[in-house]
């Protein structure tokens, strides 16, 4: 909290700083006036004016992005009182230090996909250890709840749900419309500002905030038959391993040609692996297929960033060797299982939950990537660069 500590002393002494100098200026050039008027009162009110405006100008060019340049110690009082009680409730849900202790009301789910995943959609955002926060509805599970997200670069946390009126928040979310089955996440109303700025934000207390504390845990990745134990006697599968231009209307056949699960396009597939835990706690092998998979992967990148981090990582012989790569569609839908796991994705639990949706190598025809999304359960195309994708590369 040092540098919100720093900030709010620089608000101060450029309001004290900034009514010092409009005073000293108001009563200056009123004297000065009075002497150089020669009794003529219009003349000098004239003057004192002037000089007054003038100082004005130059004051709130100066101050206001430091402080507003409100220049009046009972207006400031208040409002430093008002960010007080705002900072209290954010203290007590422990917040990242490097957080603006202030609620963007323009920030909405959608703008801080494009905000944070495109690396400073917005012109605010000026690093990657940024931190905003604001209110949304959570419409994912049966019922809506309105929460408190703290959001960044490759960061999304909800700190609290709010117990607003059940009644206020349905109704906001009636007035989104219809909208697809991965789009749940909305922004807040005018009625539901209004009802936050009175009985949350500027309310002391927090009766209407229940803090969500995260447990971390150290993530439970399955058990696995150990490699050579038990022999693979099933019937092989080979999945094309070259890189591959897909049009729109060859996503479906080809998700239907291998039996893969695709939550929308064949929510009854489901390809069948032979998994088998190779003892360096690093990779599985899947004997159908053939290929070598690591259980974790690489961090979300562009695709020309993640290019050079497969290449540094074969330089540096991961796992003992040197040839990994991304794999195709075929090779990453074979990993999806039709059921979700208890870390919320379509994936045997061997594999980490830190790489949600990968990279594949895919290129759309006339433009974008392909990406495999264990999470939502599907494949899908996006740019290559806004945000980007995780990595879990192969090798066989």
């Amino acid at each position: 909290w040092k540098a919100f500590e720093v900030i709010d002393q620089r608000q101060t002494v450029s309001e004290f700083l900034g009514t010092a100098i409009l005073v000293a200026t108001v009563v200056g050039s009123g004297i000065m006036a009075q002497k150089l008027s020669g009794g003529n009162v219009g003349l000098a009110l004239l003057c004192n004016a002037i000089a007054t405006g003038a100082i004005l100008f130059v004051l709130i060019e100066l101050f206001s992005p430091i402080s507003g340049a409100q220049f009046n110690p009972a207006v400031s009082f208040c409002g430093h009182k008002k960010k007080e009680l705002a900072m209290g409730m954010f203290q007590r849900l422990s917040m990242s230090d490097s957080t603006i202790r202030t609620i963007d009301w323009g920030m909405t789910p959608d703008l801080s996909f494009g905000t944070f995943e495109s690396w400073g959609g917005r012109e605010r955002v000026r690093n990657n250890s940024e931190r905003i926060c604001y209110f949304f509805i959570d419409n994912w599970g049966p019922e809506p709840k309105l929460c408190l997200m703290e959001r960044g670069v490759k960061h999304a946390r909800i700190l609290a749900e709010i117990d607003a009126p059940v009644a206020m928040v349905k109704e906001c979310v009636r007035q989104q419309g219809s909208s697809s089955a991965f789009e749940k996440s909305y922004a807040i109303n005018g009625a539901i500002k209004e009802w936050l700025i009175h009985n949350v934000v500027e309310a002391q207390g927090d009766a209407y905030v229940k803090p969500v504390y995260v447990v971390t845990a150290v993530e439970d990745m399955g058990a696995l038959p150990l490699s050579g134990v038990h022999p693979f006697t099933g019937e092989r599968c080979v999945l094309p391993a070259e890189p591959a231009v897909i049009n729109d209307d060859q996503i479906e056949p080809l998700i239907k040609k291998g039996n893969f699960f695709d939550s929308v396009l064949n929510p009854q597939g489901g390809f069948d692996n032979a998994l088998v835990d190779n003892g360096d706690g690093l990779t599985v092998t899947d004997e159908r297929t053939g290929i070598m998979w690591q259980r974790g992967g690489l961090d979300i990148a562009s695709s020309r960033t993640q290019q050079r981090n497969i290449e540094k990582l074969n330089s540096e012989g991961f796992a003992g060797f040197h040839d990994w790569r991304l794999p195709t569609m075929e090779e990453a839908l074979s990993l999806m299982k039709p059921e979700m796991n208890k870390k919320g994705l379509y994936l045997h639990p061997c594999f980490s939950r830190e790489q949600p949706f990968i990279f594949v190598e895919a290129k759309r025809k006339p433009g974008g990537y392909w990406f495999v999304d264990y999470k939502q359960g599907r494949a899908f195309w996006s740019s290559g660069t806004i945000p980007g994708a995780f990595g879990r590369l192969c090798r066989r």
